[in-house]
């Protein structure tokens, strides 16, 4: 796992570990849906790429004709 992929799978660790702590602390509510999914989503979606090196935006990118790489 090289250092950017290490960047991505902390940085949504932290993103879903920041959200079960506010939860579990009464700051937010997760349950009802609304924008908060989005940072799920986000967290979740960070943490599998960083994991697998799989990041469905970079394809969406990619087809969009950007540049693949860094």
């Amino acid at each position: 796992m090289n250092a950017q992929r290490m960047t991505m799978t902390i940085a949504g660790l932290f993103i879903l570990v920041s959200l079960g702590l506010g939860q579990l602390s009464g700051q937010i509510d997760i349950r009802p849906f609304g924008w908060l999914w989005l940072t799920t989503f986000v967290g979740l979606n960070l943490f599998q790429s960083g994991i697998t090196g799989f990041c469905p935006m970079t394809k969406i990118l990619v087809r969009l004709g950007m540049r693949p790489g860094c």
